[in-house]
């Protein structure tokens, strides 16, 4: 597409569209709080703990030999992951298992992965 084909080239301003979105539009401290969700997906570790929670419960050991990282490293992103309500923990006797906070993670997951292997 050539640059004028991404302009509006009309004098028509579609107000009734306009407003009705505006009408709809959360506060400005909704899309900071969006972004900053945004933001724990940007790192590939926490999408690799993920997906892997996405595929089982696992405890930090297991993340740790699957991932070939060090226990601390996965605590560490383990850490931020519950804090961002992306995972929860259920301990059984002495282990800590861990798996994805609810189903809408796993949709965002399974649908971003299902978004970048179409897009290939």
């Amino acid at each position: 597409m050539g640059k004028s084909e991404l302009t509006c080239d009309c004098d028509v301003i579609h107000s009734d569209i306009v407003n009705d979105v505006k009408n709809k539009m959360p506060l400005d401290e909704k899309f900071f709080e969006l972004a900053d969700f945004f933001k724990i997906f940007g790192d590939t570790t926490r999408i690799k703990i993920l997906y892997s929670l996405d595929n089982a419960k696992l405890c930090v050991c297991d993340i740790s030999s699957l991932l070939n990282m060090t226990i601390s490293a996965v605590s560490h992103q383990l850490k931020i992951l519950r804090e961002a309500n992306l995972v929860k923990t259920e301990r059984q006797g002495k282990v800590v298992y861990y798996s994805l906070a609810d189903n809408h993670v796993k949709e965002i997951i399974e649908c971003g992965m299902s978004h970048i292997n179409e897009i290939k």
